[in-house]
């Protein structure tokens, strides 16, 4: 019998064939029938509402803190057992958004996600104690400040503020190497964490970094429906999750000011070339069916032109928030992370983390 509850957010028929079965079957029993947060009034309160079902659960570290900075906190997470002499490697981590279901005076139940306008210190513990756990480093994760009561740059003060508490501090208060910086994020979290790149190799002295793992990262905010230069604006106009409109809207939500969206601590794509000649090496993960495929893979390349060492990874099937999909894929077929790993059963959504942290963790024992 069909349902008799209105649909919001249908999927376009030609995104069907394309989509993971497990993302679709999600989609049409949750998100489906719920208004996105770009379609109705803007309300900070959208922040306290209870998240959507799609991420796991965090895995068991060995300690969990949360540690001031001048306007904003940090959580760390360190691992189990006994650090090494010099000290864990640590993971500088900047979190993409959260979907949460907010009721809504205006249209009642509403999905949420994204931009430097959601999202917060709990929003990806979940791929947090992953990297701690199976990448063997503390993880840094920051809670920056969002727009739109504090637009940018006020994200990427607190990103850049972290960075060198973690290089002055991280030894004396964390026990950390910092001779084994890396620095991550997802999304909007993933531009931080590219612009924090490359503050890192403008710094006077430069910040040696290990590793710089971006996944889905926003590197232009000039990028526009049009498809120039990025065709997958048009392809994947249609998409779930991040649709054209949806991702304008948490730009102007960040930066309203269309003339900042050029500079580089804005666009990391427009960084100095001296910055990206001395980036450390990158791992890039792509979605398929996401805006921001194209411009990812610029990235990519510009880096590699710099000499830097880039590997990117394209997940077939997948959407715009495909890091935060894995609890999905469990809870769809009724699988534990145990089955999983002795079936094994694969999914994009769930090879995306393992990816990142073997990633992670090659990078760590490279050096």
């Amino acid at each position: 019998m069909a349902s008799s509850r209105q649909i919001y957010q249908p999927i376009h028929p030609d995104f069907l064939v394309k989509l993971l079965p497990e993302y679709v079957e999600f989609h049409n029993a949750n998100t489906a029938f719920f208004p996105a947060v770009h379609q109705v009034p803007w309300d900070p309160a959208v922040r306290k509402g209870a998240p959507v079902m799609g991420g796991s659960e965090p895995l068991k570290v060995g300690n969990v803190k949360d540690v001031p900075l001048s306007k904003c906190t940090m959580r760390i997470f360190t691992p189990e057992g006994t650090a090494p002499a010099e000290g864990w490697p640590v993971f500088l981590f900047f979190h993409g958004g959260q979907s949460y279901l907010f009721q809504a005076w205006f249209a009642g139940l509403i999905t949420t996600a994204g931009g430097w306008t959601l999202g917060n210190v709990d929003t990806e513990n979940a791929f947090s104690t992953n990297m701690c756990k199976h990448a063997s480093c503390v993880v840094v994760s920051v809670d920056y400040r969002l727009g739109p009561e504090e637009p940018y740059p006020a994200a990427v003060e607190d990103a850049e503020e972290a960075l060198h508490w973690v290089y002055t501090q991280g030894k004396a208060q964390l026990g950390v190497n910092v001779n084994k910086i890396a620095v991550g994020g997802s999304s909007s979290g993933g531009n931080l964490a590219a612009i924090v790149t490359h503050k890192a190799a403008l710094a006077s002295p430069p910040i040696a970094l290990t590793f710089q793992l971006l996944v889905v990262p926003v590197v232009d905010n000039t990028a526009s429906p049009s498809g120039v230069p990025y065709a997958s604006w048009i392809e994947n106009a249609n998409t779930p999750s991040l649709v054209p409109e949806k991702m304008i809207w948490y730009r102007q939500q960040y930066s309203p000011n269309e003339a900042d969206w050029t500079k580089w601590d804005n666009s990391p794509i427009f960084a100095p070339e001296e910055a990206f000649k001395k980036s450390p090496p990158a791992w890039i993960a792509i979605a398929e069916l996401d805006i921001l495929r194209d411009e990812a893979l610029a990235y990519a390349e510009k880096l590699k032109k710099a000499g830097v060492e880039v590997e990117t990874k394209i997940y077939k099937g997948s959407p715009h928030p495909i890091m935060a999909m894995d609890g999905m894929v469990l809870l769809i077929y009724s699988l534990s992370l145990t089955d999983l790993f002795y079936s094994g059963w694969d999914s994009p959504t769930i090879r995306l983390v393992s990816d990142a942290a073997e990633a992670l963790k090659k990078a760590f024992e490279s050096l």
